[in-house]
Order: structure tokens, then sequence, then C-alpha cells
């Protein structure tokens, strides 16, 4: 399960002034903290002042900070609460250490660490879940133990419910612990509280309450519960998490395991919790033992604010979009209403509104602080092996690739990362397609388009392409039959875009599963199928030929898409599918892969439950863009390598065959670019040469249009033809 998806982009220009705030202050609480007035830093003292009380009514201390500095305090700083579950958003920081060291994957398997783990209670061995169990599944309550810190039961298949519990952490602190053969509560003060400032007279980590005291004489700490501290430790702690895992310069923390921590896990979200009416829909909300607001249930909040939660109502809270820390613990505050987050309401909301209404004094100009409603996007760092600086090569790395070296072309020669044009800052996506009118159109996702910008966020919407690779210009087509709204899976997106005899075609994604939509007046109106494709196919796209399906094989369309439901979650292979040219709007007419006969010659079934891989990477297989190079006879499909934030880092391949369903083989593979690789990536076939030779790559990295020249060095010259 090395899922991976990116996570959230800072990219309105509201948000990018209050990052610019944060860098050019530097500010790091060091030895205390920098105390400023709330209009200093663009924030709403009233506004600050109404979060303030509300927190009161459960007494208590709390801290607001902005960019580093303190804005507001209540209370006594100094004292220590019992923080009970915000715990477990510590102990996901001492897994982090762990991860970063290379000590222990998410992946992995808890059994791989601990020897002894699920046991007592012996009733759990026959259930035969055991040695499924993942640290993901610890560290996202999916693993199925019951609420207390003790040995508890399981109650469930892990990774099929989610279920709050003290006792799936205690395991994973235990893991910790073996991995260092050390205290962790030494480890944490060593790698992390001492760095931050934090003393031990700010905060205590309690012996284990349910368990023995120590574990191979080692002293066994709760991930459950058990840390007391002051809020001027918690405020540090968050402001580390704010910072990226970096402090005064040091990297900490792995910044692709921050943002996890504080995005929903895409295997997790839409699971049944085991006691709703208490936890609410908390797998749509819910990180590395972090909360968040991914799914918008705080309708006021930023989409990419998260917290710590534990009883008494204490709470670390980051926004990142608002570069906003806030601590807080006392006593519980009064439930007066149904739903879980409903009693942050009246605390969070008024810090948000803060911002929206502050000025920032000594800025030139005086613009009203927005928050990015962006969520962190879905897939996530769910693996992390140690870390090495790597050299771009096509050679075998780390798994390599899964298809042996292409016959065609010997290696893919990438133009200097310099030399990269990006534009349409904040967008995501890009299938193209060549139109019958010389241009190329494409779609984006999450962004405004190309600049100009619109005036409005999109999940999904249209640009046309005029022009060369290397000076292209781009307009955003407005069309209200096709453009969406919703951020991340909470949005239609465009997976693939065809122009067939004048038809311009899409498909979209995140429609459970996939949806198609076509225009007959170049992107102007459009509309929708009264059909979609519901099982696999979680985000299709489709092969490309030339201009207006010019030089295609036959008189079919094919369509590509890993074989999974979900636009976010990877799968073992990809699944292919065809449809007549002129049928492309019925159902029924789609044709499913389902092989090779003996004679080597692809079979299809028209019922897609008869689906068979077309190409197969195990846990690999992901988003992809796949076009025809005409000159050089190969089909060259372009595959993003799920890994930590593609946007700026990661790998891609690109693989070749003479025919749609293979026999693949690879022309470039790397674990890691050198620069990132989005999210998609694929080569318009408008600006390959005539020779075939020369390819321009258009990928989603760094959120842009990114336009990158390659040339294929070939292992043979190929015939003229």
């Amino acid at each position: 399960m090395c899922f991976v998806v990116k996570v959230y982009a800072l990219l309105v220009t509201a948000s990018m002034m209050v990052a610019s705030i944060a860098s050019a202050e530097d500010a790091w609480p060091m030895p205390t903290w920098e105390s400023v007035a709330p209009q200093k830093v663009g924030l709403d003292g009233h506004q600050l002042e109404k979060a303030r009380d509300y927190a009161l009514t459960g007494g208590g201390s709390g801290y607001i900070t902005r960019s580093g500095k303190l804005v507001m305090v209540w209370g006594d700083p100094k004292q220590r609460y019992d923080l009970k579950s915000t715990t477990k958003s510590f102990g996901a920081t001492a897994l982090g250490i762990a991860i970063l060291d290379g000590k222990i994957r998410l992946t992995d398997k808890v059994t791989q660490h601990h020897p002894s783990f699920g046991t007592p209670p012996d009733i759990n061995s026959k259930t035969g879940w055991i040695d499924e169990i993942s640290i993901l599944h610890l560290a996202s309550q999916t693993a199925g133990f019951e609420k207390p810190g003790g040995y508890e039961k399981l109650i469930f298949e892990p990774g099929t419910k989610w279920a709050y519990s003290d006792g799936g952490p205690n395991w994973l602190a235990e893991c910790v612990t073996l991995a260092y053969k050390q205290d962790v509560d030494r480890l944490m003060f060593d790698r992390v509280f001492t760095p931050l400032g934090i003393q031990r007279t700010d905060l205590v980590w309690r012996n284990n309450s349910y368990r023995d005291k120590n574990i191979d004489g080692i002293p066994r700490r709760e991930f459950g519960s058990g840390i007391s501290a002051n809020v001027d430790a918690m405020a540090r702690f968050g402001l580390l998490y704010l910072r990226n895992g970096t402090w005064s310069g040091k990297q900490i923390l792995p910044a692709d395991f921050v943002k996890q921590a504080g995005t929903t896990v895409p295997t997790v979200v839409g699971l049944p919790e085991v006691d709703p009416k208490n936890y609410g829909n908390a797998s749509d909300h819910y990180g590395l033992l972090w909360w968040n607001n991914a799914d918008g249930t705080l309708k006021d909040v930023p989409l990419d604010a998260y917290w710590t939660w534990g009883l008494y109502d204490s709470l670390i809270v980051v926004i990142p979009s608002l570069d906003i820390v806030v601590a807080r613990a006392g006593q519980s505050w009064k439930r007066e209403w149904a739903g879980h987050y409903d009693v942050l309401q009246p605390f969070l909301e008024p810090i948000v509104a803060a911002a929206q209404v502050g000025r920032v004094s000594n800025l030139p100009l005086q613009t009203p602080h927005l928050f990015v409603t962006a969520p962190p996007q879905q897939d996530d760092l769910l693996e992390r092996k140690p870390t090495k600086k790597r050299s771009l090569s096509n050679e075998n790395e780390a798994a390599g690739p899964p298809y042996p070296p292409s016959p065609v072309i010997a290696n893919i020669e990438w133009a200097p990362p310099e030399t990269i044009v990006r534009k349409a800052r904040g967008g995501d996506n890009w299938p193209l397609t060549w139109g019958d009118d010389d241009n190329l159109y494409t779609a984006y996702g999450d962004g405004k388009g190309f600049e100009p910008l619109i005036d409005v966020k999109l999940s999904m919407g249209l640009s046309r392409i005029s022009g060369p690779a290397d000076k292209f210009t781009a307009v955003n087509l407005r069309s209200p039959t096709i453009e969406t709204r919703g951020d991340g899976p909470s949005g239609k997106k465009a997976s693939g875009l065809l122009m067939v005899d004048g038809t311009l075609y899409l498909w979209a994604r995140n429609a459970s599963n996939s949806q198609l939509a076509w225009s007959s007046d170049h992107g102007n109106t459009w509309m929708w199928s009264d059909w979609k494709l519901t099982e696999s196919f979680g985000a299709p796209t489709f092969l490309n030929f030339g201009r207006d399906y010019a030089g295609a094989r036959d008189e079919f369309v094919y369509l590509y898409s890993h074989d999974n439901d979900s636009a976010y979650k990877p799968a073992n292979g990809m699944v292919l599918a065809r449809v007549h040219k002129d049928r492309v709007r019925e159902r029924e007419a789609y044709e499913f892969f389902a092989g090779l006969n003996a004679e080597a010659q692809p079979k299809w079934s028209n019922d897609v439950a008869m689906r068979v891989s077309v190409f197969a990477h195990s846990e690999r297989c992901y988003r992809s863009g796949i076009s025809y190079n005409s000159a050089l006879q190969r089909y060259l499909w372009c595959q993003i390598i799920p890994g930590p934030d593609t946007r700026f880092q990661g790998g891609f391949a690109i693989y070749d065959a003479p025919e749609p369903w293979g026999p693949w083989t690879t022309a470039f593979f790397t674990e890691a670019w050198d620069v990132g690789p989005g999210e998609t990536s694929s080569i318009p076939t408008k600006w390959i040469s005539d020779d075939g030779k020369t390819i321009h790559l258009v990928f989603s990295g760094d959120d842009h249009f990114s336009v990158r020249r390659a040339t294929l060095n070939l292992k043979r010259e190929l015939p003229s033809p």
C-alpha cells in the first residue's frame, strides 16, 4: 500500500502573502516567544477575544500565534495539564523520527518490529488478523483494537473500519521503543523537545498505566495518553508542524510525513466508524493520529487545518494557510450540539475570522488575509525509505522497473531543469488532446487556469493552447456545463481528453467511479452521459493519436486506468477498454481487455468483470497518460510512481510498446527525478517532432502546467516511413 498523493498547495495569492510574512520574519521562540499586537501580524483582536472567551468557559490556558509570534495569551502559560489523547500526536511524531531514520515504514507489518504483537489476549491470535496489521493501521486507527489502552481485543479485520483506540497506538509506542531500544521519552527529548526549547519542567511523560512498566528492560510509554504539558510547550510543538518539520534551519521531521499526518489517508476515507455517535464521520477527517478538517465539516475553517485533541479539549491547532498555531488546555467545554466537531466551532471560527478581516500594518498592500480552501490532496506518504541523494538515471533503482529495457529507445535525455516552462500556477491534472482546429485542449484541477487566472477556483476547468511547445499561448474556456467545484475527491476532475471527428470527449474521475462528457462545439457546451463506469476505471485516460485522432490504429477509441474504483488508491495493474469511435457515448458498446489468445492477439469482453490487467506493477499503478509516437511506431505510456508529495519530488516512468496492449518495455524509469513529476503526465502528440526523437512532457510538477523537452536516443535508426 505505498499510496502517496500529494498534500495541499498554498498557492492562492492571499495565502502566499501569509507565507511570505513567515519567511520574512523567520521568528523562532528561542529562548522565548516574541509578543506582538494582533494587528501587527494581520489579526483582528476582537475576534481573537471571542475565541479566548469561549476557551475560558472551560478555564485553563492558551496561546495564539501567527508567523511564529505570540499574539494572545490567557491563563498560566507554565501550568502543566494532562493532555490525554493529544499524546497521540506526540506519539505520531516519534513515529516520524523512526521513519526519518529508516527504522520503520508505514507499510511495514507490525510483527516485523514486535515479536509478541497483538497478544495478550490469546483470542487475538485466533482471528488470523495479527499478521495483516501494518504500522499504518495503528497510526490511522484502523487496526481493529478496542478503545482502552491495555491489551485489547481485536474487533474487526484491519483496514475495514475506523475505531478510536488507545490500545492500537500503545502497540505503536512499543514498536518505536523496540526499534531504538530506548525509552521513547528520552528519544523525544533528545531529538524533538530539547531542540524546540521544551524543558522537563514544561512536559512530563508518565509511566505506562495499562501495561507492564518495562519492555525488554526499557521503560514502556503510551501513545494513547500520558503526556502533561503547558501551552508554551504545546505551541512550540505545533510550530514545528507548521514549519513542515523544520526548526531554526534543522530538519527534525520528514516534511512529507508532517503533511501526511495532517491530512486524510486515502485508504481510510469513507470507512465505517465503530462508534459514529461519539466520533461522527471520523474516517473522513483523520490523519496519522491527528484530526483535520479536510472534508470541510467545519465549514468556516480552512480545509488544511489540523489538530491534536484530547479529553478536556486539549488542542494544538495548526492552520498552514493562515500561518497560525493555537494551543489550549483546561477543562472540557459544554457540549450543546450533536456533531462531533461542533464543540470546536465557537473556538476556531473566530480565529479564522480574525485572519480574514485583519490587516498587516507593515505591508505596502493592505490586503485582507483570506484563507486557502484547498484541502490536502488525498494521496500520501504511506511509505518512507531512508533518505539519500539519487542520481538521475534510467537504471534500476530501488525495486526497479517492472519490464525490461526498450528495444527501440536507448535512453531519454532531458533538457536542464531551468528550461522547464511552468504556467497556470496552482493547477494540476492536465490531460491533453490535439483538436481539429490545430489547438491543444486541456483540463485543470483545483486551480484557476492559465494566467490571467479566472476569479474562482475550479475542481475542473478547461483551457485551449495554441502554438509550439516553446512559445505556446493559452486561454481559459468558461463552460458552466463542464465546470465543477469541490477540492480533492469532493469534485469531479478530468482524467482524459480526446477529440475524434470534431467531437471533444472527456472522462471525469471522482464520479463513482467515472463519467463521460462530450462537446460538439470545441468545449463551449457539454453533455453528460446518463451512465458511469462503476467497476474499476477510477481515473480513465484516452490513448491519443494525431490531430483530431488522425493516424489512429483502427476505428476504436482506447482508454486506460489503474485497476481501482478510486482515483486516489494505486493498484497492482492497469486495465484497458475500447469502444468504436462512433459509439463512444454508448455504455453497451464498450469492450474490456480480457487477455491474449494463443496467437498473442487481444481478447475482448463486454463484461468488465472479465477484465485482465494489460500492465502489472505491484501497488505502483496509478495515474497516467498515453500517446502514440507515429514516427517511432511506439506507444508511450507515462506513469507516475506513487511517492511522497510528487509535486516536488518523486519518480515516474515511460513505458513503450508496439501495440496498445503491449508487450511493454521500459524507455525511462526513475524513483527520483531531478524535479517533482507531479500527479499526472503525458506526451502531447502535437509536440512530437516529425522524426519522433524530440518530445515534450507535460506534467503537473510544482502544481503548474509544466513542459519539459526531451530527446529520445534510439538503439538503432529506424527506416524512413
